[in-house]
């Protein structure tokens, strides 16, 4: 079959993109999970539906073996991150913050640093006071199976393992509406 030989009954990629669109300006009623008015002050666009999250196995800066699978029945405050992007180290206290006021109701925080030693990762965690979960994704699978292409990157996960939404760059996870969403999320409105 040539480039431009195309299976009976499929579409086109231009029709589907077409479809898709028309689909889109076409739904008038907001899926129940719709963002809120603090997802849009945050500038992050939910998926719209959830998806599962790739599973994954890593080891943890002492070298113990974690998977995605573990904090099933959590909310999931996923963050791909390095020691050496600024965002990234700007954005660790809030996250900590977050970590440490909603570990209780629920919320789990983990960061998955991006192909950096466990001694300079244990280092920098340590030096700015880290206590949520650090994974090590050392070769950058998981990273490329979550399409990070930069850092850093979050993903809220729900309880069933599902993705929510993926923010690309720094926020104010801690700020009013990062726990005004985080409230909306574990009481699950």
């Amino acid at each position: 079959m040539g480039p431009q030989a195309h299976l009976p009954g499929a579409v086109s990629p231009r029709r589907f993109g077409v479809a898709v669109a028309v689909a889109a300006t076409l739904s008038l009623d907001p899926p129940a999970h719709a963002a809120s008015e603090h997802l849009d002050a945050l500038m992050i666009q939910t998926l719209p539906s959830p998806i599962p999250a790739p599973a994954f196995r890593l080891s943890d800066v002492d070298g113990t073996p974690r998977t995605l699978e573990d904090l099933r029945g959590s909310v999931v405050l996923l963050n791909f991150w390095a020691t050496w992007c600024i965002p990234c180290r700007d954005e660790m206290p809030a996250m900590e913050h977050l970590h440490r006021t909603y570990r209780g109701r629920g919320l789990a925080v983990l960061g998955v640093n991006l192909k950096e030693s466990p001694r300079d990762v244990q280092a920098f965690t340590k030096t700015i006071g880290v206590s949520f979960a650090t994974l090590l994704d050392t070769d950058g699978a998981v990273s490329a199976r979550y399409r990070v292409r930069g850092l850093p990157v979050t993903f809220l996960l729900d309880r069933e393992g599902r993705i929510l939404w993926k923010a690309i760059g720094a926020r104010e996870w801690d700020g009013p509406h990062g726990r005004a969403h985080l409230e909306e999320v574990l009481e699950g409105r």
